[in-house]
């Protein structure tokens, strides 16, 4: 019988836990000098969330600093899929799906990925939070975010355009002036304890740049007229489309800007994307007689005609090389005053051709037509005018009465605004001023003159021509009682695809400005295929009437943008 000695046994459990005591010892070493970094990596990410810091995304003020584009808090619902036992994703995408509305595909995609953080729905309503606290499931929780709102709907949905979901601008001022609105991000590391619960500690943070806020030209009284007109023909002629501008004719500030159909800014994405277009900067068509404001002027800045001058219209039938000219009504000798409050094509051509080729595409050029007038819009279109060389024979007929050219509302708006102001054309533009959230001033815009069209003397003597086709011409039913006004009506025919001219589509349009001695804004209102009427006159006319007299009507009681700053 063998018998162990006590003393080995002991030295040899002693032994074995010296080793493995060594071996702790080397692995702590080697687990402090060469994995630290790993494993404090580990720890970091179970205990530190790091969290993006949203800044304030811009404000945009009417020109009396009414809001029309804000941010408001929301809720987002993010995910710590890791922290979630696959056995439990099936339970949570089930009661998931008929909150937040979203496929179970999608749902799956993001719970079964490998991430400590990861978003399911972003800026949620408060009855879906509401829902989704009361199932009380863990790895799920809410951070504070942002939501881009728009107050008024839909006024001028075609002018400041919308923000997408991560407070980017996609369309309208919201684009164009992205980077001022936008602001910086800032970020934080918030805690968690060892159940990943927030402790609504932070460990680091760098707070976001809040983005800057516009001050618009546009009014929102004076858009709400213009749209509220715009809509009644729109619907009552049962147009295509209609667009208008309102401008203060002195400075290029555009007081308004509306098209029919438009969209609600605060569900864009439910909206066609025809109705989304900006049909006054983007869209071209052949203005027809308004612009006829064009050779009228050049002719008497050239001296090459007078009011007094007669010409014979050719009882309403003019051949000119291979194509014969009509008027609506036959006319005989007309003055060229007459000529262009009745609106005769075939005088307007006569005079085109006592001006020459040459200078009838110069004075285009001078009026804006052809190129881009430089609008703070994206999207905006120079139109078309080709050079004399490319004319045809027939052109120098065609072009003064508005054909073989193409244009857009906002340059006809920014021609009439020659005639109203004294012969300028001065750049359109819808931002005033961009400022902080104190109301301090970091960048203001300042009319800016583009050329010298016209004489003033020129501008006096088509502004008493443009009066007359209100008081006698084709533009009566624009005419309002104790104001007076200067206009031109439009019709004009649409082509068809094949090249020729419909004879059951018309642009109707009329263009004008008020009061005549010291105009605030000049109109330009076109409306697309309207039916069953077509005539300029009669579609286009009342709705530059209504609009000019309401306004007028306001901006007696209105208080100056400058004044509502001082008191912010």
């Amino acid at each position: 019988m063998n018998i162990i000695n006590p003393r080995r046994r002991i030295n040899a459990v002693f032994l074995f836990f010296f080793i493995f005591l060594l071996f702790c010892i080397a692995r702590l070493l080697f687990i402090q000098f060469f994995r630290l970094k790993y494993f404090s990596e580990i720890a970091r990410r179970q205990h530190n969330l790091f969290v993006e810091l949203e800044p304030r995304r811009g404000t945009i003020y009417d020109s009396n600093l009414r809001p029309q584009a804000v941010n408001i808090s929301a809720d987002s619902l993010y995910a710590s899929p890791k922290d979630i036992a696959d056995k439990d994703k099936e339970g949570i995408i089930e009661k998931l799906k008929p909150i937040l509305g979203l496929d179970e595909a999608y749902l799956k995609d993001r719970l079964y990925r490998k991430k400590s953080f990861i978003w399911i729905a972003r800026k949620i309503e408060p009855w879906q939070k509401k829902a989704i606290e009361g199932l009380n499931i863990g790895g799920l929780g809410f951070l504070k975010e942002s939501k881009r709102c728009y107050p008024n709907a839909y006024l001028a949905s075609h002018i400041i355009g919308f923000a997408g979901l991560d407070n980017v601008g996609l369309e309208g001022i919201e684009l164009e002036y992205d980077s001022y609105l936008k602001g910086e991000s800032g970020w934080a590391v918030l805690l968690r304890d060892a159940r990943q619960k927030k402790l609504n500690l932070w460990e680091k943070m760098l707070l976001p740049r809040d983005g800057y806020d516009l001050v618009l030209t546009i009014d929102e009284v004076i858009q709400f007229i213009a749209e509220r007109e715009l809509e009644k023909v729109f619907k009552k002629y049962r147009a295509k489309a209609a667009s208008i501008v309102v401008l203060n004719p002195h400075t290029g500030e555009i007081l308004a800007l509306a098209n029919q159909p438009n969209y609600d800014l605060n569900k864009y994405r439910e909206a066609p994307l025809d109705s989304r277009r900006n049909r006054a900067i983007c869209d071209l068509f052949e203005p027809g007689s308004v612009f006829k404001i064009v050779t009228a002027s050049a002719a008497l800045e050239e001296g090459k005609i007078n009011e007094k001058k007669k010409i014979f219209c050719e009882n309403g039938s003019y051949k000119y090389a291979t194509h014969v000219l009509h008027d609506h009504r036959p006319h005989g000798w007309l003055t060229f005053r007459e000529i262009i409050e009745l609106s005769s094509n075939i005088g307007i051509s006569k005079v085109a051709q006592i001006l020459g080729e040459d200078l009838l595409y110069e004075y285009i050029k001078r009026f804006g037509f052809g190129w881009k007038l430089g609008i703070d819009l994206p999207g905006e279109i120079s139109g078309m005018i080709r050079e004399p060389r490319h004319w045809s024979k027939i052109s120098i007929t065609a072009i003064p009465m508005g054909q073989e050219v193409g244009v857009t509302v906002l340059q006809l708006a920014s021609a009439i605004s020659v005639i109203a102001n004294g012969g300028q054309l001065m750049e359109p533009y819808l931002v005033k001023k961009i400022i902080d959230r104190y109301g301090e001033t970091i960048k203001e815009f300042s009319p800016v003159m583009v050329n010298k069209v016209i004489s003033t003397e020129t501008a006096s003597r088509i502004k008493d021509i443009l009066r007359g086709v209100v008081d006698s011409g084709t533009g009566q039913l624009a005419k309002i009682k104790g104001v007076s006004l200067a206009g031109k009506t439009g019709t004009a025919q649409k082509l068809e695809a094949n090249g020729a001219y419909s004879h059951d589509k018309f642009m109707a349009s009329f263009i004008g400005f008020a009061p005549l001695e010291d105009p605030v804004i000049a109109v330009a209102v076109v409306v697309d295929e309207p039916r069953p009427y077509y005539f300029g006159g009669v579609v286009a006319a009342p709705v530059f009437k209504n609009v000019v007299r309401d306004v007028l009507k306001y901006l007696k009681t209105s208080k100056p943008a400058e004044e509502i700053l001082a008191l912010k």
